[in-house]
């Protein structure tokens, strides 16, 4: 590993990285730049978050991702609905948003509400299953969450998931129903990320305490529906011989478990380039890229 070639990189490249962390068999080894003071945007990085709260729910077995997601909706809106809608919405289990594999979502949500937004959307086959990548399948993820909690899932994460990891600062945003948005929209430090990948990288287990279930964690950084990237789990992405957190504009967390080692940094990058993802593994991964 040469952590100050990676560095360097982003240093002589002017690359908008706040900050990066890697870790060696569970423990920080190095970082650079901005890790702990300043939160920064994680856009989609905050699925996984949803995901974590998703799996200790179904721990508690207050949540069944196996059930129709119209199980967990308010009934005014399931009255709302045609005959036809609501057929099709019976068909679509909440472990199919879960996976991205509803096809016919528009990339996000819009109008007064979100939710009506949503459920309205045109679904031509239910049952056909082909990765979407959508904000509206996290959305309604977490609204599902939150009624079958029957409780704010903003403080729910906050009082199962955030305290447990010491994780104290971080921000997050509601829709207009004035539910916690579990697409994006969340922001915190470099290190506070790395704490929701070690909770993955431990099977569902942070400083001795378990919070997430081994089995749960098995299921959502396991491939669940193909894609052209090779794969994704619950709100998380297959990765060579690991797997992702992955945000919008390059923020990420690469968890490689068989490797003993996990990388996380956040930047901000508006390209498509993957100049910053080729240095990290060749300099931290010691490979070349895919």
């Amino acid at each position: 590993m040469n952590f100050e070639a990676f560095t360097d990189d982003i240093v002589k490249n002017k690359w908008n990285v706040f900050g990066a962390e890697v870790y060696e068999k569970g423990e920080l080894t190095h970082r650079f730049g901005d890790t702990e003071e300043n939160l920064h945007e994680i856009y989609s990085a905050t699925k996984t978050v949803l995901s974590a709260a998703v799996g200790i729910a179904a721990d508690e077995g207050k949540f069944d991702i196996n059930l129709p997601l119209l199980s967990y909706m308010p009934k005014d809106r399931i009255n709302k609905l045609s005959q036809r809608q609501c057929e099709v919405w019976e068909k679509i289990t909440v472990k199919r948003i879960l996976t991205m594999s509803v096809k016919g979502f528009p990339f996000r949500a819009g109008g007064d509400s979100w939710l009506d937004f949503s459920l309205a959307c045109d679904i031509p086959d239910p049952d056909e299953k082909t990765f979407d990548y959508s904000n509206i399948s996290a959305y309604l993820t977490g609204v599902a969450l939150s009624e079958a909690l029957g409780t704010d899932l903003a403080a729910y994460i906050d009082e199962k998931l955030m305290k447990p990891l010491g994780i104290t600062r971080y921000e997050y945003t509601r829709c207009p129903d004035g539910y916690f948005y579990g697409a994006s929209g969340m922001q915190m430090s470099v290190h506070d990320l790395s704490r929701i990948g070690l909770l993955l990288y431990n099977k569902g287990v942070y400083n001795g305490q378990r919070i997430l279930s081994e089995a749960y964690v098995n299921e959502a950084t396991a491939v669940q529906q193909m894609n052209r990237e090779g794969g994704y789990g619950y709100f998380i992405w297959k990765y060579r011989d690991g797997f992702s957190i992955n945000g919008k504009w390059k923020q990420k967390c690469y968890i490689l478990p068989g490797r003993e080692l996990m990388v996380t940094y956040l930047s901000h990058i508006e390209d498509d380039s993957h100049d910053l993802l080729e240095s990290m593994e060749h300099n931290i991964l010691g490979c070349e890229s895919i």
